[in-house]
């Protein structure tokens, strides 16, 4: 072995590989696989008998191998597997209950009463306007379609399901705990303890950079252990940054939705001039569908950019070790993404078409550009039509693009760049059969769980959150999960380096955010389906000013009265082509007619509707929670088996040190007795020894005695 391997071995023992590969001494570092995944039909290499049995596409109807997935890769990454699995399983009843849902919605179609009185050319509803001078008069049956469409998800179907979604993300979690606590038996997790990490190399180098300003500028009153760590004012200059970056990317978020907004607004308006009739009456499918589009296109370049963005903000901040830098770094792309991912939809759920104003009072934007309308069955079609386009969006280009074609393009610029430096190598290299480690370095390197994590949080946010305005998200999630499972499979097997074995007992801070989500989506879909569909106006309809306690006048007690004559100058259609002459159109709103002495002031069906809307929203969120703790108070955390497979080795462990105590005492009483014993025997020996030695002693005094009387005789 020369000097510079000695060098390298010395350094890598004191230093850590880690900070050896920070200070690009090494490339890399990293476990090699089991050789080649397919090809060798050999059932002792663990790496084919995964890509096998598991890591195809062929696999999918097969359960996962979870405990050979934690044997190759490690708890950590077993435990991910173990709870995508879970996520994946517990889709499918959800999605028989939204299909369920979804059929209900189809059949009721042709006996909703609202719809059919929308639909109804004999009712002869005429519209306001929808824009200034360019836009006629209009009729509130030519709009049937989309009322007919919104019913199958407006429907009184959506709030049992809602409450069966916020149960059944309760259960969810209630269940992964189990799962959580059966593996962490079998996997001898339970007893694991966080142990003290090394700190990260960043750090090392940041407190040494310190220690040697503060020797430099010779400050005595510093105190010893301060100049061995990083302290708060250290970190403040990184938290100053860390704080006005996010709130700009989080203004950045909204600016995008803002622009999208007046794009909307914008090219409506443009379309509604347009000499060409079928541009003119598809005007709001083209707004929505086109802006809907670039929505997806914003989010989708955001996500990568915030993904950078937070790993750069959390560097800053200088976390001490891994474990910390991980849960920071979660923290602010989770917050990044979330509200990234789920602006647009928040916007047409609860913000569009609440500042429209009114016909002779509109809000305008922008010089004339006035603030958009929801469609006349209401914004949750459109809602509807924002969340899946954006979920099934991110799914497939994600999935195909940036999971499967992304990697595949780097391995091939790898190998083709290891071809070019072979070249220039002798050619008795050439002849060589490559080493596992060369084949290894070619594959893309493993940059933790935290990707994998937050698509599946994310789309748990799609799934639980406007549940209500989209009951067959599940199906599609769980259609895009059966694929992920085995896509992220094959590329642990094929795509990646195998990743260094961690121990964890859990999955961390994912499980936070997964019960925030839960709890979260009580309060989004308590006000969805009160401010958002027309359940409640229904509802108060029926029960308190229908005649005869059907829906049947509902769609007339929704519209208000405007009087025409009272547009502002300037605003009026030109040359109208209505075919009768109007003097009243109708808006929907709770307002009153032209006619009364208050006019065009919220009348007292619009109080009563709000008032029910807020109870609604009460009712809806306490009984959601209460249901959720009690199928939280049911559900045990600990499967019974394992409960008892725990009391039964604790009482067999007690039994054990009580034995071992029992004998303890045992010996030591022997012991004891064995000493009293030896006493006693020894007491008896020196009582002998006395006696023998007195003895002695009198036969010797009287052999004395008679020596000195015979030598006086003499």
């Amino acid at each position: 072995m020369g000097k510079r391997e000695l060098t390298m071995l010395y350094r890598c023992c004191f230093e850590g590989i880690t900070t050896l590969i920070a200070k690009n001494v090494y490339d890399a570092a990293y476990p090699l696989h089991d050789g080649e995944y397919e090809g060798q039909n050999d059932d002792t290499n663990e790496r084919e008998l995964l890509y096998r049995e598991w890591a195809r596409y062929g696999a999918f109807y097969k359960y996962q191998p979870i405990d050979l997935i934690r044997k190759y890769f490690g708890e950590k990454i077993g435990l991910y597997f173990a709870w995508l699995g879970l996520y994946t399983e517990f889709l499918i009843p959800s999605s028989v209950v939204g299909i369920i849902v979804f059929l209900y919605g189809c059949i009721t179609m042709e006996s909703d009463i609202p719809s059919i009185e929308m639909c109804d050319q004999g009712k002869g509803f005429t519209m306001c306007p929808l824009c200034d001078k360019s836009c006629d008069y209009w009729n509130l049956s030519t709009a049937c379609a989309t009322a007919r469409a919104s019913h199958l998800f407006d429907n009184p179907a959506t709030v049992f399901f809602s409450i069966f979604m916020a149960l059944w993300a309760t259960m969810f979690l209630e269940q992964w705990k189990r799962l959580q606590m059966r593996l962490g038996y079998f996997w001898d997790l339970t007893g694991l303890e966080e142990e003290e990490e090394h700190p990260r190399p960043e750090y090392e180098t940041k407190v040494r950079q310190k220690k040697l300003k503060n020797e430099t500028n010779k400050k005595d009153n510093i105190e010893e252990d301060e100049k061995e760590k990083l302290t708060w004012r250290d970190r403040m200059p990184g938290y100053l940054v860390n704080v006005a970056s996010i709130l700009f990317m989080i203004t950045l978020t909204f600016s995008a939705v803002f622009g999208v907004t007046v794009y909307r607004i914008t090219t409506a308006a443009a379309l509604s001039i347009s000499k060409n009739e079928s541009t003119r009456s598809n005007v709001r499918v083209t707004v929505t569908a086109t802006a809907v589009i670039i929505n997806l296109v914003v989010i989708l370049i955001l996500d990568e950019i915030y993904g950078a963005v937070a790993k750069w903000l959390t560097e800053m901040e200088v976390p001490k070790t891994e474990k910390t830098f991980e849960e920071r770094l979660i923290l602010k792309a989770f917050l990044l993404k979330f509200v990234n991912s789920y602006a647009p939809i928040f916007y047409v759920a609860f913000f569009k078409g609440r500042f429209v104003g009114r016909p002779g009072s509109y809000v305008y934007m922008f010089d004339g550009y006035r603030m958009e309308e929801c469609a006349p069955g209401g914004c949750l079609m459109e809602l509807c039509i924002q969340l899946s386009i954006i979920m099934l969006g991110k799914q497939l280009i994600q999935n195909n693009l940036f999971e499967i074609g992304i990697p595949k393009l780097k391995k091939l610029f790898r190998k083709l760049k290891d071809e070019r430096t072979e070249k220039k190598e002798s050619d008795s290299n050439h002849s060589k059969h490559p080493q596992q480690w060369d084949l290894d370095y070619m594959l893309e390197p493993f940059t933790g769980l935290t990707p994998e994590y937050m698509e599946m949080i994310i789309q748990f946010g799609f799934v639980t959150l406007f549940v209500a305005s989209f009951p067959l998200a599940p199906v599609f999630a769980l259609l895009n999960n059966i694929i992920e499972v085995r896509l992220d499979a094959k590329k642990f097997v094929s795509e990646l380096r195998r990743p260094d074995t961690v121990r964890e007992k859990d999955i961390g801070i994912w499980y936070n955010i997964l019960s925030g989500i839960g709890k979260f989506s009580v309060i989004i879909n308590a006000f969805v389906i009160s401010v958002t569909s027309d359940f409640i106006p229904r509802l108060v309809y029926q029960y308190a000013y229908s005649h005869n306690g059907t829906m049947h006048g509902f769609i007339n007690h929704t519209l208000s009265y405007f009087n025409v004559s009272q547009l502002k100058a300037g605003t009026q259609p030109d040359n109208s082509q209505f075919e009768q002459e109007v003097i009243f159109c109708r808006y929907k709103d709770y307002r009153e007619p032209p006619w009364s002495p208050n006019q065009y002031d919220f009348s007292k069906q619009y109080w009563s509707v709000l008032s029910a809307r807020l109870a609604f929203v009460i009712l809806f969120q306490n009984l959601v929670m209460f249901l959720s703790a009690l199928v939280d108070w049911m559900i045990p955390d600990i499967p019974k088996d394992i409960s008892e497979q725990i009391k039964k080795e604790k009482s067999m462990l007690v039994d054990f040190f009580l034995k071992e105590e029992h004998q303890k005492l045992k010996l030591i009483e022997s012991f004891i007795m064995h000493d009293k014993h030896r006493n006693k025997s020894e007491t008896k020996g020196r009582r002998n020894r006395a006696a023998s030695f007195c003895q002695f002693s009198r036969s010797q005094r009287g052999s004395f005695t008679s020596f000195s009387s015979q030598h006086t005789e003499v």
